[in-house]
């Protein structure tokens, strides 16, 4: 797949000394979805309003489908659908007028079918001749998608969209999310819900203190840094682990009820024949056992963790 967005050393320093994005390069792929995952104050809003042409870069370039976001911000800036995390609308407009607008804001030509589309998918349709102050907040959050929508763009950029929102909208904007990828939308978000991100993601970006930590294929990423558990259910509690034990990753939990072995999924050999030979010279019996493998959480707060 060709990229679609090229990000190259990439810096951002504000006024006060802050550096808020350090050396930034990525590549984005055309009908992928791609998750930024980070902690507050990471550099994700400034990474995406800098793409989206909202903030001005202090060095570096940025390219969309080919077009500089500075030298030809008109072009590039029509093919990006944008929902932030700030509930900013109109009050006094109608969801009808608003969506409406903002699709004419980018040159493009009425097309009230299209408009009806996007506001039953967002199940805002019943709420199309109300005002947007009477509208509750995860309806303003539906609305801002709309309103991103509104142009047709090839990218979309979704900003902690799921932020506050009830369970309904959640369902409702990952089912829309799918079905724009699949007619070749690129999909940006970030969240900090990191299940979500583990579910809908193709790729996952993992960006802290402005660095980009890595970018990696979720699956790739889950083999390469995913550790595994091996938990044992002892038939007879231990008080403390032999000696003979200490070459292994073993920890006593459940008041010496579980031993739970930790080995590297991604090497060939994991240690687990040997293991159960020294459990069985020592005559510690087992009446149980289950494998774990570490969640995108775990692997997401360990590289946190590192780079801090």
């Amino acid at each position: 797949m060709p990229s679609i967005i090229k990000v190259r050393g990439l810096n951002k320093v504000y006024s006060g000394g802050f550096k808020a994005l350090d050396n930034v390069s990525l590549a984005i792929e055309k009908a992928e979805i791609l998750a930024l995952l980070g902690p507050n104050g990471a550099g994700k809003t400034t990474l995406i309003s800098i793409i989206c042409g909202i903030v001005n870069p202090s060095e570096g370039q940025v390219s969309v489908a080919g077009h500089d976001i500075v030298t030809n911000y008109r072009r590039s800036r029509e093919l990006i659908g944008l929902v932030p995390q700030e509930l900013t609308t109109d009050a006094f407009e109608s969801v009808w007028a608003a969506v409406s607008f903002s699709r004419g804001l980018f040159g493009k030509a009425p097309n009230p079918e299209y408009i009806e589309k996007i506001l039953r998918d967002l199940s805002l349709w019943d709420k199309r001749d109300t005002k947007i102050m009477a509208l509750s907040g995860g309806m303003k959050r539906r609305l801002l998608i709309a309103k991103a929508l509104s142009h047709e763009p090839q990218i979309l950029f979704l900003d902690e969209p799921t932020a506050g929102v009830d369970v309904e909208l959640r369902k409702d904007m990952w089912k829309l999310v799918a079905q724009l990828r699949e007619s070749g939308v690129t999909i940006i978000l970030t969240t900090h819900y990191i299940e979500e991100a583990e579910e809908i993601a193709d790729r996952i970006g993992i960006i802290n203190k402005g660095k980009l930590l890595l970018v990696e294929n979720k699956t790739e990423l889950m083999r390469k840094l995913g550790r595994k558990q091996l938990t044992l259910d002892l038939k007879q509690p231990l008080s403390s682990l032999s000696p003979a034990l200490a070459e292994f990753s073993l920890e006593l939990q459940k008041d010496g009820h579980q031993l739970v072995y930790t080995y590297d999924a991604a090497q060939q050999h994991t240690g687990i024949a040997a293991l159960m030979t020294a459990l069985s010279e020592q005559e510690i019996q087992f009446k149980d056992l289950n494998t774990e493998q570490s969640s995108l959480e775990e692997i997401f707060v360990s590289l946190v963790k590192e780079s801090a």
